[in-house]
């Protein structure tokens, strides 16, 4: 899991370091000055400043203001949630027939203590949930089987939420994300509003208000470039997550039926020992 966790990591900064390369690699040079045959108003009124034709990292954060900063992050924690999920939500870290078969076995010839071993090793849902239901029979050899498979219910239950929950920092980043957005419109509609109450805009001037307008709307654009591809993948983990939670629900049963029988076999040899 560890190392899964930091190959996650390190893919998701080698994606946002070569975006960022590509980015800077086709920006282009600064438009040029505006041409001389427009006449300037009266007084030698200034230009308004001009919007580059490329977007760059450093570009963008100048434009979008103190938001360019949570905003990034924010998509860098999407890139390594989208890559951790892909390789950690599958088949093999929930339920697998190598582990299936072997407890299979195991509990056929009541070798217990061996599928306890098994479970030590692997790092699978279905393992932790044998592994505590073994752990709490070998530590208590009285208790009945209605017990024990409340133990096992307990445990998968907590199992299932831990999976659930995982993936719920995705959904919280895909509503959190398009909020940012807003709230740097927000903020960036203020600042223009309040340039407009101190200046007065006319004639070429009037492009500086263009400016701040596209300055504010760049933060709701980025909040939801974010928030729609994290929303959808959680929808596509979720779907997947409930899916391998019906599994192990299935597997944990299938576990628990041959467990009964053992104990109704156990429970036989007894009584034809007291007779």
């Amino acid at each position: 899991m560890h190392r899964k966790f930091i190959f996650a990591l390190t893919l998701s900064v080698i994606v946002f370091t070569w975006i960022t390369t590509e980015v800077k690699a086709q920006s282009v040079a600064p438009a040029a000055t505006a041409p001389t045959g427009i006449s300037m108003a009266a007084g030698g009124a200034t230009a308004a400043p001009e919007m580059p034709s490329a977007l760059t990292l450093d570009g963008y954060v100048q434009r979008t203001g103190v938001m360019a900063y949570p905003l990034i992050i924010l998509s860098m924690i999407t890139a390594f949630f989208i890559v951790l999920f892909t390789f950690t939500v599958r088949q093999g870290t929930v339920v697998s027939d190598a582990f299936m078969n072997s407890a299979d076995a195991l509990i056929r010839k009541q070798d217990y203590l061996g599928l306890l071993a098994v479970c030590n090793r692997r790092n699978e849902c279905i393992a932790r949930i044998t592994a505590k239901t073994l752990d709490f029979a070998t530590r208590n050899p009285t208790a009945s089987f209605e017990e024990v498979k409340e133990v096992t219910e307990a445990e998968g239950n907590r199992q299932s939420s831990l999976l659930l929950a995982r993936i719920a920092y995705l959904g919280d980043v895909g509503a959190v994300a398009p909020m940012l957005g807003l709230l740097g419109t927000t903020l960036g509609m203020i600042t223009t509003f309040q340039e407009i109450s101190n200046t007065q805009y006319g004639g070429s001037n009037q492009l500086g208000l263009a400016q701040g307008v596209s300055e504010a709307l760049l933060c709701t654009a980025s909040g939801l470039v974010i928030g729609i591809p994290a929303l959808i993948f959680y929808a596509i983990f979720r779907g997947k997550v409930n899916r391998l939670i019906s599994e192990m629900e299935s597997a944990t049963t299938h576990l628990m039926a041959l467990l009964a029988v053992q104990y109704k076999r156990a429970a036989r040899a007894v009584a034809t020992r007291a007779e």
